[in-house]
């Protein structure tokens, strides 16, 4: 499970320089009480800046994040920006640039607000080794190691890293399970025993060169996952049972890329992308119960070649245009199986062959036509040819335009109101495309669908920021979505009369956010050093299910999230500490003949970090001090959901364990 750490700014030893035409710099030394690492660190105490590591889907346009380096984005897509930015140490940061709303020369990159990390030029030779210790109340101990070299040799640049770690799934535990039957069956009541672990590793490296009157960076990236999941179920009443489950994967991914810029004139430049990814997906499935078995068996792989040009002109401070065209081609070979009690079951879609050539072009433009209004905006076509062999044979063709324009308007010195009109274009997930299983709680195998159509939705919204304080920001903003073939579940019938969950356009539907976010430090009421920090998003949406034609909730959506944070910077101690807390939420999920609902519960993750010296970062995190829960709610119906037959339900109770985590880190150079 993903968790996202808010590590919020503490006291500031220089006050940001005050924005000019829409960006406002941080020096080095507004940093320095803090005594981040890098880069990363340094962004999390950015006042009114979230980072957004950008979107895995398919091509380069519509993936990227809000983080820039040297007003370049990375050109990579597997390696996380998160981890792109940890690897640029503190000492080589020069200043760090959010621009809000846009500014001529910036490729906003379809967001409001982006930082651009600017790094110095010169320097030796730097790096760093950790390792670290995850522990949980269970008994299990996940140990990590990473080191990481930078370098330059004249105009060169380099850099080099490694990692190699085990992680523990902190979703699952152990619990208590009871369900209920509507045909007169027994209750069964059951204790549940489950476990995720992660076995990882990932090496990336960088090399930047001057080329042909440009400059050309090259990154590559390689990595390997194994993941195993186990599950027991074992039933107590009405007579002892056990049912088991269990999940393994591996994956591999191989990147390339390069990045070419080259200035034509004090105008005009050029930026060239190509890059390519390759990989492989593996799984195994397995569920039993007494002499009842199921295996779910997956081998997958993929490709993906992308070529991309862009000509950039600045035409002064005030207006500035993009143009230009990518190409992308997607490959996927997917084959699974099913046997149910040793015996092979005809599965939709088990075996298929898919490509897509997907095109785009596009033009930009950004123009300040007076000193307190900006107007960021865009124009893309995008076409893509999907075709299908083997057990799903099509072919087809879709076009679309994708529209966008953001007004910002700097009201006051420190307000600042932001305006977003959008055509949105999801793209198509090629997880979706074929099938998949889940036998844990219920889930059973979902079917592929090759012929699904991408979301798309108009977007509006509007937003304010206040900046008070010097470091200080409260932002608040409301988008509106109306959605067009929305993806969510519907049924699918086997050759055999069999029916089968599966990925599917359910039709239009509506959604409605309602975000916070707030930045207080509490230096001007005498608590120096003291930060509270925290986000809130609040979402309504709308569909009709296609088995009820009832209106109903978006699937996976959660209707609430939250996450606080509260630290504290002490520098003559030379330690930072602080407390994180992470709202409970609700996911709910609905097939044809089962409603699904999971809710969290709030967690508490504590952390302290000592740096006895400049070059050693010692930190120790309780990650789930208050012990997270998890409850799990499956309602199974006999057949579709509409078809009045009484229900079984079931509860699954989880308490994930207890973690203690500590991490060494030295770094030199610098």
């Amino acid at each position: 499970m993903l968790i996202v750490h808010v590590l919020a700014q503490a006291a500031v030893a220089a006050s940001p320089a005050p924005a000019n035409q829409g960006v406002t710099s941080y020096p080095a030394s507004f940093f320095a009480n803090q005594q981040p690492a890098n880069a990363a660190e340094m962004l999390d105490r950015v006042p009114g800046f979230v980072l957004d590591t950008g979107d895995s889907v398919r091509g380069f346009e519509g993936a990227a994040g809000n983080v820039i380096i040297d007003g370049r984005r990375p050109a990579s897509k597997t390696d996380d920006l998160e981890q792109i930015l940890r690897r640029i140490p503190a000492s080589r940061v020069e200043r760090i640039d959010i621009i809000r709303g846009g500014a001529p020369g910036i490729d906003m990159q379809g967001k409001t607000v982006i930082a651009n990390v600017v790094r110095k030029a010169g320097g030796g030779l730097t790096g760093l080794v950790a390792v670290a210790q995850n522990h949980t109340a269970d008994g299990r101990t996940a140990l990590a190691a990473r080191a990481e070299a930078q370098g330059e040799f004249g105009p060169r640049k380099w850099d080099l890293g490694f990692y190699a770690g085990k992680g523990i799934d902190d979703g699952y535990g152990q619990g208590e399970a009871i369900r209920r039957y509507a045909d007169g069956r027994p209750t069964v009541t059951a204790d549940l025993d489950q476990e995720g672990d992660l076995l990882d590793w990932q090496g990336t490296g960088t090399f930047e060169t001057p080329l042909l009157g440009g400059v050309a960076r090259m990154n590559g990236r390689v990595s390997e996952r194994k993941y195993k999941f186990d599950e027991d179920f074992r039933i107590l009443a009405p007579a002892p049972a056990l049912e088991e489950s269990d999940e393994m994967f591996h994956e591999n991914d191989a990147e390339l890329g390069v990045n070419y810029t080259r200035s034509l004139n004090a105008r005009t430049a050029i930026e060239l992308v190509g890059l390519r990814q390759d990989g492989t997906f593996d799984i195994v499935s397995r569920f039993a119960a007494g002499p009842a078995t199921s295996t779910f068996e997956l081998d997958r792989e993929t490709t993906e070649t992308i070529g991309r040009a862009v000509l950039k002109y600045r035409h002064d401070d005030r207006l500035s245009f993009e143009g230009g065209g990518e190409f992308a081609v997607n490959e996927l070979e997917s084959a699974s199986r099913l046997f149910v009690n040793g015996v092979d079951q005809d599965l939709p879609a088990a075996d298929v062959q898919v490509k897509e050539e997907r095109g785009e072009a596009f033009v930009k433009a950004t123009w300040r036509p007076i000193s307190a209004w900006t107007v960021d905006s865009s124009l893309r076509y995008e076409t893509s040819t999907i075709s299908s062999d083997g057990d799903v044979v099509l072919e087809k063709t879709l076009h679309y335009w994708k529209p966008r324009v953001s007004v910002t308007w700097d009201a006051l010195k420190q307000t600042q109101f932001r305006f977003r009109v959008e055509r949105e274009v999801g793209q198509l997930n090629f997880d979706d495309f074929v099938a998949s299983s889940r036998f844990s709680s219920g889930g059973g195998v979902t079917a592929g669908n090759p012929d699904l159509n991408p979301e798309q939705a108009w977007v509006a919204e509007a937003a304010v920021e206040q900046r008070f304080w010097g470091s200080g920001s409260v932002l608040m903003a409301f988008r509106h979505y109306e959605l067009k073939d929305v993806v969510d579940r519907g049924p699918v019938f086997g050759p055999a009369g069999e029916v089968f969950d599966r990925p599917e356009n359910i039709g239009d539907g509506t959604k409605d956010e309602l975000a916070l976010e707030a930045s207080i430090p509490f230096d001007r009421v005498g608590l120096k050093g003291l930060l509270l920090r925290g986000e809130v998003t609040k979402r309504w949406s709308e569909v009709t299910d296609p088995t009820t034609l009832e209106k109903r909730e978006i699937s996976r959506l959660e209707p609430l999230e939250w996450e606080a944070g509260l630290t504290q910077d002490l520098p003559r101690q030379r330690i930072n500490l602080g407390v994180n807390v992470f709202g409970g939420f609700r996911e709910r999920y609905y097939r044809y003949n089962v409603v699904e609902t999971v809710k969290f519960s709030t967690y508490v993750h504590p952390f302290i970090e000592w740096k006895p010296r400049p070059d050693i970062h010692i930190r120790f995190e309780a990650p789930n001090v208050t012990g997270r829960g998890v409850r799990r709610t499956i309602v199974s119906y006999p057949g579709p959901r509409n078809a009045g037959g009484p229900p079984a339900m079931e509860h699954r109770d989880v308490k994930a364990p207890q973690m203690w985590y500590v991490r060494v880190r030295k770094t030199f150079g610098g």
